[in-house]
C-alpha cells in the first residue's frame, strides 16, 4: 500500500469514528488556513467534528511571499486536529491550477465530496503600506497592484471554479467567501482601485454563486472579520493576544479589535445550522451580524461590532466608544 492509500485509508477511518459534534462526518477545506482568520476558521470546524483541509503557501520546509516563518499548514492542521477534529495539511499555491486541481483530485479519491468550502485566501498584507495605503492608484506600482488583485480575486476565483464540482455532491453545500468590509460599508472607496477590487470582488462571488447553488439547496455567502487581531497585526503593534490592549496607545481604534476565533465561531455556527440558505444564500455579513443570530460571542465573552463602530463614530461622527460597541 502506498503512502497516499495509507494516508487515504486512515483519512477515512477516522472520518467515520470521528468525535460526535454538530459537524461530525463532514467534510471541510479552508483555503488560506496558515494563520490569522483561515487558521482559526479551520479549528473551530474541526472544534465542531469535521475533517478539514487546511492549505496554504507556507510549511515548515518554505515560506511564502508574506514571510512569516512562525505560523505553517502543518501547525494549523495539527491544531485542527488537537480540537477534536481531523486536520489534513495540503500545500498549496492557490494561484496554480495543476496544483489546486491535484488538491481537488485528492479530496474526491478520500471523501468523494466536499460539504464546505471556506475561501479564505489573502496574503497580500505586505504589499499594503508601502504600495497602496496613501497613494492613487497611479501611484501604485503595477505589478504590485495587479499581484493584489491576484492575491484578492483570482485566487479566489480559480479555488472556488475548480472546488464546486466537490461541493455540489454534498447534500447542504455551504461556500463561505472571506473578504474585508460588508457590501454595505465597502459601498465607500477601499483606498485604491486594486485594494477596492480584491475586497469586493469576494463580496460578488458569494451573490452570484449564491444564484447558482440555489439548485442544489447550497448556501453561498461573504463573510467579513472586523478589526482583526491576527498574528501580522500584532506582529505589528508589538504585542500579544495576552497584552494586545497595549496597541490602543499607538492606535485608538484597536480598542475595537476581535480574536480570529470571533469569526471562526460564527462560521462554524452557520456551518452547522439547517436553515442557514434561507436566512443567508447570496448575503454579505459580517462576524458581528452572525455573533448576534447565533447567540456568539469572542473569547472574552464580548460580541465587537467593528463595522458599526466605524460606520457611526470613525466616519458618521456619532458620540461613542469602542466599549459602547462591545
Amino acid at each position: 500500500m502506498s503512502n497516499e492509500e495509507i494516508t487515504t485509508q486512515g483519512n477515512r477511518n477516522a472520518a467515520q469514528a470521528g468525535p460526535a459534534g454538530p459537524l461530525a462526518g463532514r467534510v471541510a477545506l479552508v483555503a488560506g488556513a496558515t494563520r490569522g482568520a483561515g487558521r482559526a476558521q479551520a479549528v473551530e470546524l474541526g472544534r465542531a467534528g469535521a475533517t478539514v483541509y487546511v492549505t496554504g503557501r507556507t510549511t515548515r520546509a518554505r515560506a511564502s511571499e508574506v514571510g512569516r516563518t512562525s505560523e505553517t499548514i502543518e501547525e494549523t492542521a495539527e491544531l485542527v486536529t488537537a480540537a477534536g477534529g481531523t486536520g489534513i495539511a495540503v500545500p498549496t499555491d492557490h494561484l496554480d491550477e495543476v496544483q489546486v486541481r491535484a488538491l481537488a483530485g485528492r479530496i474526491d479519491r478520500e471523501h468523494g465530496r466536499l460539504d464546505v468550502l471556506v475561501n479564505d485566501l489573502w496574503g497580500g498584507e505586505h504589499l499594503l503600506a508601502t504600495s497602496v495605503f496613501g497613494k492613487k492608484s497611479w501611484e501604485t506600482p503595477l505589478a504590485d497592484g495587479l499581484r493584489i488583485l491576484e492575491l484578492g480575486a483570482r485566487s479566489h476565483v480559480i479555488t472556488a471554479v475548480l472546488l464546486l464540482p466537490l461541493l455540489i455532491r454534498s447534500d447542504a453545500p455551504l461556500h463561505v467567501e472571506v473578504t474585508d468590509g460588508t457590501a454595505h460599508f465597502n459601498r465607500r472607496y477601499r483606498e485604491n482601485i486594486y485594494y477596492d477590487l480584491a475586497k469586493n470582488a469576494p463580496i460578488r462571488l458569494a451573490f452570484g454563486l449564491g444564484q447558482e447553488l440555489a439548485e442544489y439547496g447550497g448556501t453561498a455567502v461573504a463573510v467579513t472579520p472586523g478589526f482583526l487581531r491576527s498574528e501580522q497585526m500584532l506582529t505589528h503593534f508589538g504585542v500579544s493576544e495576552e497584552n494586545w490592549r497595549d496597541a490602543i496607545a499607538q492606535e485608538p481604534t484597536f480598542a475595537i479589535a476581535e480574536s480570529p476565533r470571533y469569526l471562526a465561531r460564527t462560521v462554524a455556527a452557520l456551518a452547522a445550522d439547517p436553515d442557514r440558505a434561507k436566512r443567508w444564500n447570496g448575503k454579505s455579513t459580517s462576524s458581528a451580524e452572525l455573533a448576534r443570530a447565533y447567540g456568539v460571542t469572542d473569547v472574552d465573552g464580548s460580541r465587537p461590532d467593528a463595522w458599526a463602530y466605524f460606520e457611526d463614530v470613525v466616519y458618521g461622527g456619532e458620540e461613542g466608544s469602542p466599549e459602547d460597541y462591545r
